[in-house]
């Protein structure tokens, strides 16, 4: 359930970015407030980053900080969904839906079928749980079928999913990001996934 984080310390130091860059870009809206991340420590209370995103955000900003302002910055590395469409043949080229995924849930739409940016992250976010291989195929048409229902509620506010199982039953949750969640001893926590991390990850494919 431990998402892979980074210390604020070992941030500063990887990147060698001061400390008053690193909350001047969070002011400005380039780095997202849910990615400061306060957990206890045995000095006390640091604060952590999603390791991947924070190193990729950054590394974007250094090389772009020089060709743009910052408030330009800020829009284009805004979190939320972004204005393109792709067929189900290019989402298999960039690698956002494997084969299996695009028969399963793509092939009655017909090949010329535009999908969304929302409709993407709903597929993309199926078949990330599924190259894990801990969740099958018909679980997988349960976890769509709770995003088509339930993310749209969410309107952009900052949401993680969280997958479950209870004597080998999976069940499926979307919560606030901010959520503390405590389950009985008969719970087993497979995946706590992040959904503005999982889409910053679908915007890096679009952009690759």
């Amino acid at each position: 359930m431990e998402r892979d984080l980074i210390s604020k310390k070992e941030l500063l130091d990887a990147t060698g970015i001061s400390y008053g860059q690193l909350y001047r870009w969070k002011r400005k809206g380039l780095i997202p407030e849910e990615w400061f991340i306060r957990k206890s420590a045995f000095t006390g209370q640091e604060t952590f980053f999603p390791r991947d995103l924070i190193l990729s955000r950054i590394d974007k900003v250094l090389n772009l900080k020089d060709d743009l302002s910052l408030d330009e910055l800020a829009g284009k590395l805004a979190i939320g969904p972004v204005d393109v469409e792709l067929r189900q043949k290019d989402m298999i080229y960039r690698n956002i839906v494997t084969n299996i995924v695009s028969q399963r849930y793509m092939e009655s739409d017909g090949e010329d079928t535009l999908y969304a940016f929302d409709r993407m992250l709903m597929l993309f976010t199926v078949d990330a749980l599924l190259r894990t291989g801990e969740m099958s195929m018909e679980e997988g048409d349960t976890l769509l079928a709770m995003l088509e229902e339930q993310l749209p509620k969410f309107k952009g506010e900052a949401c993680d999913l969280v997958f479950i199982r209870r004597m080998g039953m999976a069940s499926f949750a979307l919560v606030s990001s901010s959520a503390v969640l405590h389950f009985d001893q008969g719970v087993k926590v497979v995946k706590r996934l992040g959904m503005n991390e999982t889409m910053e990850q679908l915007k890096g494919k679009l952009e690759g």
